[in-house]
């Protein structure tokens, strides 16, 4: 009964933060394959200064007091974009047609 009341009021707690998946992209980052696969793509190897500055990122926020870790995430939260953008009818309207205008007079 105990595991019972324990397990549902565990889920109405946040989860906490995991640097492990910033770890885990950092290492890959300097791995061999990844290495090898960006200088075949862009000629380049990788420097993966983005994957450590997440993972330093990451290691800062767990410094943080909870509420202030809220007020941190909450607000990257909003400022985030939205993976849709979101178009007025005639601005999806003249995209379609920039794009796909050529399918219109297929005689032309």
């Amino acid at each position: 009964m105990s595991s019972e009341n324990e397990s549902s009021t565990s889920s109405s707690v946040k989860p906490k933060l995991r640097c492990s998946k910033y770890f885990d992209a950092l290492w890959f980052c300097y791995s061999p394959v990844h290495q090898m696969q960006q200088y075949y793509r862009l000629g380049v190897l990788d420097n993966c200064t983005d994957k450590f500055k997440a993972f330093f990122d990451c290691l800062m926020l767990k410094t943080k007091n909870t509420s202030e870790l809220q007020e941190i995430l909450e607000a990257r939260e909003k400022e985030k974009k939205h993976i849709w953008t979101f178009r007025t009818p005639e601005e999806a309207s003249y995209y379609w047609k920039e794009l796909y205008g050529h399918l219109d007079n297929p005689d032309e």
